[in-house]
């Protein structure tokens, strides 16, 4: 069975980190592109970040720019997202996405809340 399981949200004060894994189970996800996006309540669905299957290219949205890393462990069919100087804008649901057109995978997310 096809599964993508995110993991590491939590509830965390404004400045503080956390870090996201997403794993890929019942198949090889080495290949893939990888994707984070977030929903906030009452918000579309916004892209985070995404990173090559090789984890040489890397993109990032303006808004997480130099606060976020994506990274990647093939060996472990792993994506992780570091949060850093987290804001209360940051809050919301995290999915991890796959993609190898036209295979299109997503997680069901775990929720991050930035909060004092």
């Amino acid at each position: 069975q096809v599964q993508l399981v995110e993991s590491g949200g939590g509830l965390v004060q404004p400045g503080g980190s956390l870090r996201l894994s997403c794993v890929a189970s019942g198949w090889d996800a080495s290949r893939y592109t990888m994707k984070w996006f977030r929903q906030a309540p009452g918000k579309e669905r916004e892209f985070v970040a995404d990173i090559s299957w090789s984890g040489t290219i890397t993109d990032y949205a303006d808004s997480v720019k130099g606060r976020f890393t994506i990274s990647r462990d093939n060996a472990k069919n792993t994506v992780y997202l570091q949060m850093n100087s987290l804001k209360p804008e940051d809050t919301a649901v995290y999915v991890c996405n796959a993609r190898n057109s036209p295979q299109n995978y997503w997680g069901q997310g775990t929720q991050v809340t930035v909060s004092s």
